[in-house]
């Protein structure tokens, strides 16, 4: 499903997408993650930047913050209307859309630059495949993709799938270049924060 909405300036079995916004999530920070803001920083989000799973809208907003063409999708309507009315209030115009992940292609667009926080670690298997098969189709070659994931070095079983190095070495041994492969944070509701993995890929 593709549903577009546009965010102009002022001046112009398991839960359901929605229920996990019922109530504010741990993931929802209300600012950038800090190894996006890192790179945001550092010049290196060029181009189109699409944010796939972009809950309410903060790594598009950084983006767009830029001067930078940006989009973000997520299945959830009650995330994407947040985060449409976190960029008026910014006075920043973005794009979000209701899109399913495996699905990328329907949005006709390529993206020079995808960032992904906390997306892919909700995959495995078939599915996984099918999600980097749809990266596959919006970035050209030479875009590049970046990841934050949930990692198997954070202690206990609560919360998503712990993505181990393997397994993300595995997912783009086909058609990408794996650039940077390496241990990092994801800041939570509260202090603190959780362990994961920062990937770096580029599309062949």
């Amino acid at each position: 499903m593709f549903t577009p909405t546009h965010s102009p300036r002022p001046d112009h079995g398991a839960p359901g997408p929605d229920t996990l916004y019922a109530t504010k999530p741990p993931w929802d920070i209300d600012r950038p993650q800090p190894v996006f803001l890192a790179l945001a920083e550092s010049g290196a989000l060029t181009g189109r930047v699409l944010d796939a799973g972009c809950g309410t809208g903060e790594h598009a907003l950084l983006a767009a913050g830029l001067g930078l063409p940006a989009t973000g999708v997520d299945l959830s309507a009650a995330a994407l209307a947040t985060a449409q009315a976190k960029a008026r209030t910014r006075g920043l115009t973005a794009t979000f859309a209701q899109c399913d992940a495996g699905s990328l292609a329907d949005l006709g667009e390529s993206f020079d630059t995808v960032l992904d926080c906390g997306l892919f670690h909700l995959f495995t298997g078939a599915a996984r495949d099918r999600y980097v098969q749809a990266l596959a189709t919006v970035i050209p070659s030479g875009g590049t993709f970046f990841m934050l994931g949930f990692s198997d070095a954070q202690p206990g079983s609560f919360g998503p799938h712990r993505l181990s190095r393997e397994e993300i070495v595995a997912a783009f041994a086909d058609g990408w270049r794996l650039d940077t492969l390496a241990p990092a944070t994801i800041d939570v509701v509260g202090p603190g924060s959780v362990a994961a993995w920062f990937a770096r890929v580029t599309r062949r």
